[in-house]
């Protein structure tokens, strides 16, 4: 019987996979291989709805989801970081939302069959499937409209439905947990947490680990609706997720200090996947994946993280690296709580 995560945690830094988004540009899509012939006659442009690859180029998908398995990532994640019905929405594609998640879950599962008979996978570590939830392209805690501070574009309700949605397709296409990423509204988060916890009681179903991953958009320490790091962990963590940490947004060396403070204060495992480095003018990341590796091997060697990978511009060889590099240093253990008498 494969280890539980939770057991994995405990004895090594696991590895989370690279940027979807990078390896789909390599390929440089046309708006027919977004369409295929399904929605050959689509009455709207769908050529940069990446996660539309999972129902119209699943090959492709599954290809980079078995490169990272190969590189050595612990986690994938599915290719659903838009897969809910108010972002979808943008294509017109939101009574599809949740054959999405059904589909990029299936691509993430036939990925990791095919390299577990591979016999890639020598050392025989557990290896599993994090169903992503992005944080939506409308928010709950500000106003769309700068003349009217009040206003906003999308109700509690409306997110959580909609979330309730994406998870309902990703526990149905069989992910082994839940990743609620790149959050910069912590209310959108809220919603997503609701949404999996009303899931699971209303299915009777066995509750998923839950990994929370949050972004500090600059120097400030801040997210972009405002919360210090300290009040971001603090407003989640009754979620009891498996863990908290950060991505996007900051490459490993501006997102070190904000990890380091996150490592004194969560009481669960801390995760990191920055992006390759700060994004140049023509908005491509050029930092190498030596760079990113040493700056990440540091902060394992301070005992600051339990889960480290790559977001925006990183790609299989930036997790090789990273795999290689923080293999001989022993995860962060959890903090020892004092009992109240």
């Amino acid at each position: 019987m494969q280890k539980s995560i939770l057991e994995c945690l405990k004895e090594r830094i696991l590895v989370i996979d690279g940027a979807m988004g990078t390896m789909i540009q390599r390929h440089k899509f046309a708006e027919a291989d977004y369409r295929g012939e399904r929605f050959k006659d689509w009455p709207v442009d769908l050529k940069g709805n990446n996660d539309l690859l999972s129902l119209t180029r699943p090959d492709i998908i599954q290809s980079i989801h078995f490169q990272y398995l190969e590189a050595g990532a612990d986690i994938i994640e599915t290719n659903t970081f838009n897969s809910q019905r108010v972002s979808l929405a943008d294509y017109r594609m939101q009574e599809l939302a949740y054959e999405f998640n059904v589909a990029a879950a299936h691509c993430a599962r036939h990925a990791l069959d095919e390299f577990e008979a591979s016999g890639r996978n020598s050392a025989g570590k557990p290896r599993f499937i994090a169903g992503a939830i992005g944080p939506m392209n409308k928010t709950l805690s500000l106003s769309p409209d700068v003349n009217n501070p009040g206003f906003r574009a999308i109700y509690f309700d409306e997110v959580a439905d909609a979330y309730g949605e994406q998870i309902r397709g990703l526990v149905d296409g069989g992910v082994d947990l839940l990743l609620i990423e790149t959050i910069f509204d912590t209310l959108n988060a809220k919603a997503a947490v609701y949404a999996i916890q009303r899931y699971f009681r209303e299915n009777h179903r066995k509750e998923l680990p839950i990994m929370i991953s949050g972004t500090i958009t600059d120097a400030s320490g801040r997210t972009l609706s405002g919360q210090t790091l300290e009040a971001f962990y603090t407003s989640l963590i009754h979620a009891r997720p498996i863990s908290v940490g950060l991505n996007c947004a900051l490459g490993a060396a501006q997102m070190r200090p904000h990890i380091e403070e996150l490592a004194q204060i969560a009481r669960c495992y801390t995760s990191a996947y920055p992006n390759a480095g700060l994004p140049n003018a023509m908005g491509e990341y050029d930092e190498t994946p030596e760079e990113t590796a040493h700056f990440i091997e540091s902060w394992a060697r301070e005992g600051f993280v339990n889960i480290v990978g790559g977001c925006c511009g990183t790609t299989p060889d930036h997790i090789r690296h990273i795999a290689e590099s923080v293999k001989v240093w022993a995860p962060r253990p959890l903090p020892a709580l004092e009992s109240v008498s």
